[in-house]
């Protein structure tokens, strides 16, 4: 018996030879055939069931599947190329191929050809043979139960593959926007990127909310849209720091031009949340993801970690480093998911002052180093030298590997860390200190 194989203009183009006496279900030509034995179009015209020999084909014609039934030409062996066209007109693929290995490989090789998107697979059970083996099957029913091949939280790098080369194409633009203000932390970090983690640490009073208060500001005038979360000292205060940053000079003995600075300040993409102490993580969140969405938010800083979590008679039972590293947990999440920059303020642990602070001195377990994907720290030398220095260390870098330190000098009168223009003689200096503290390219990924 012989069943005709049309291709997507109608026509016979090879036929599938069946052969019931001796099992012989072979297809006419072996080579190139780019035709398929097609059912009448049902209400469902947009699906069809992909089945592999001519028995399966008529099984389900018979029970009157509400679906096209589409018959391959050559079974589980191949999908051709010349039958894709064919193929293109239906939104979803049903592929009920077998309960073999190789039934099961073909599977999932013939949905990348055809688009996982729009593939779904009867499972290959016991209790899910084909039809031809078991006429008395529930057939709507199983084929109901088909599983998507797809899911939204796999792919492969032929999915990626644009991506890479855009990366590539664009690099300075992925590796993030610039500091005007701190062209040394460009060198090492390369720049400032959406979806990542940062945490900075710091012995108390060495200037964390001053300096994070200057990066952010920095970023936030090149218009990167900014939240501010300061559960620590009040929103005012935080604004008058900025405002002076901005201006580079005192406040208060130029009050003459306040007007025209708040007017430019007014005019930057920065956002405050209004919380001031305690807050639980899940009201904190609420708040974030609500700016994110209204104001696309591309920078959230929250300072500080522990004035947040603060402490409560309910609390009390809980762990503290349980609760700091489900505030991380949150954020982590919330940054990737988002593709949205997250800035951490997080006090160390109590250490000799006499030692530098690592990524191990961070108060809590290690799962704010371990999710971070930069991680800085504010030495200060200062507190143990009459001649020591402070400065800002990188001691995590995720994206690029590279580490160093960038020489933080603070002028009061403009409440600021910006880096000095320095000569060419300088610059070489610097850059074969910084050089000399880059890390090995085996550790980029960790």
């Amino acid at each position: 018996m012989f069943f005709p194989l049309e291709n997507i203009e109608s026509e016979v183009v090879g036929y599938r030879k069946i052969n019931s006496a001796h099992s012989i279900d072979e297809t006419l030509p072996t080579i190139k055939c780019g035709g398929i034995l097609i059912s009448k179009p049902p209400k469902h015209k947009d699906t069809a069931v992909l089945v592999p020999n001519i028995p399966d084909f008529l099984a389900l014609l018979n029970a009157k599947v509400n679906s096209n039934i589409v018959c391959l030409p050559n079974g589980v062996s191949n999908l051709s190329q010349y039958v894709l066209p064919s193929l293109e007109k239906y939104k979803k693929l049903i592929l009920w191929l077998g309960n073999e290995t190789k039934a099961w490989e073909a599977a999932r090789d013939f949905a990348r050809k055809l688009g996982e998107k729009r593939c779904l697979i009867v499972r290959p059970t016991d209790a899910h043979k084909l039809p031809h083996l078991a006429e008395s099957q529930d057939f709507k029913a199983i084929l109901s139960e088909a599983q998507p091949i797809w899911h939204k939280s796999i792919t492969t790098f032929a999915n990626l593959r644009a991506d890479v080369y855009s990366d590539l194409l664009n690099i300075d633009k992925v590796q993030g926007v610039k500091w005007k203000r701190f062209p040394t932390l460009n060198k090492i970090l390369k720049g400032h990127r959406r979806g990542e983690l940062t945490v900075i640490t710091g012995p108390t009073g060495s200037g964390k909310t001053t300096f994070i208060s200057e990066y952010s500001l920095d970023l936030a005038v090149q218009g990167v849209n900014t939240l501010w979360g300061s559960f620590e000292i009040r929103n005012a205060r935080l604004a008058k720091t900025m405002l002076q940053q901005m201006a580079g000079f005192p406040l208060d003995e130029n009050l003459h031009l306040f007007d025209d600075l708040a007017n430019e300040f007014e005019k930057l993409p920065i956002y405050f949340m209004t919380f001031h102490g305690q807050q639980a993580i899940k009201v904190v969140m609420e708040a974030v993801e609500h700016a994110t969405y209204v104001y696309d938010i591309g920078h959230v800083i929250i300072d500080n970690v522990q004035f947040m979590m603060g402490m409560t008679e309910e609390q009390k039972h809980l762990d503290r480093f349980w609760r700091q590293d489900a505030i991380v947990q949150a954020f982590r999440q919330f940054a990737t998911r988002k593709n949205c920059h997250v800035t951490l303020v997080i006090h160390p642990r109590k250490e000799r002052e006499d030692e530098d602070l690592t990524t191990s001195s961070i108060f809590g377990g290690a799962k704010a180093s371990q999710e971070a994907d930069n991680v800085l720290i504010i030495q200060d030398r200062r507190l143990t030298s009459t001649k020591g220095k402070k400065y800002l260390q990188v001691a995590k870098n995720r994206y690029s590997g590279d580490l160093g330190v960038m020489t933080l000098e603070f002028n009061k009168a403009a409440l600021s860390y910006q880096q000095k223009t320095k000569t060419k003689e300088k610059k070489k200096s610097d850059e074969s200190s910084t050089d000399s503290s880059t890390q090995d390219e085996s550790n980029v990924i960790s």
